[in-house]
């Protein structure tokens, strides 16, 4: 039987203990990764040079590590969420969490970028929270996927403006780094905002809108 041919639900429990694993192991990866730069800044420690000295010249990289880290930490944690209440999946919802994963993995070189580029650097703003976008987007995405099937799905999904809510303030927190990149990736922070617009949105259905169906 081809793939073509094979039903697309036709996935067992070890598929799908094998697809969040791999993408745990994946983020565990890049979280890591985040670390490097400083272990290769605590080298440069002399005789004339006290620890206080290191991180006082250094501090921007260490921000930057605890803003990433914060940030990887945020997105493996709401897709824990969401694959928590997932039983099965789909060629669709596979292909979107590599592209979720492909971006994790990007983040610690373009914040490593972001830390070594010159000040104010357009592109590097533009690496470093675009790759955000894709990571909120992809995860929007498994999400919209799974609640048009949810024969895959163990129990609902939350309310469903939390993924477009995040992309938005992630988008118009790159907007914002290429008008006035000396904030840098401090505009990452509009993130905070999220709960602030959920309590001030009405109740909705964990439901979205209907949207037309397949073909």
């Amino acid at each position: 039987m081809t793939d073509q041919a094979r039903p697309e639900h036709a996935r067992t429990d070890r598929g799908l203990d094998r697809l969040v694993n791999f993408s745990d192991a994946t983020v565990a990866i890049a979280i890591t990764l985040l670390i490097l730069p400083l272990v290769d800044i605590a080298g440069e420690l002399s005789g004339n040079k006290s620890a206080g000295d290191l991180l006082r010249e250094h501090w921007p990289s260490i921000v930057e590590f605890l803003v990433t880290f914060w940030v990887i930490a945020r997105f493996w944690t709401l897709h824990h969420q969401v694959f928590e209440h997932v039983r099965s999946y789909n060629l669709r919802v596979m292909r979107l969490n590599f592209v979720w994963l492909v971006s994790i993995v990007f983040l610690p070189f373009a914040a490593n970028l972001l830390n070594t580029s010159a000040s104010g650097d357009r592109v590097s703003h533009a690496l470093y929270l675009g790759s955000m976008v894709v990571t909120s987007l992809a995860l929007t995405g498994m999400e919209r996927e799974l609640r048009r099937a949810p024969e895959l799905l163990s129990s609902p999904l939350g309310d469903w403006r939390r993924g477009p809510i995040a992309a938005g303030l992630l988008a118009l927190a790159l907007v914002l780094s290429l008008i006035f990149p000396s904030i840098g990736l401090y505009w990452v922070l509009l993130l905070v905002l999220q709960g602030v617009i959920d309590r001030l949105l009405p109740p909705t259905p964990a439901t979205e809108p209907e949207a037309n169906p397949r073909r």
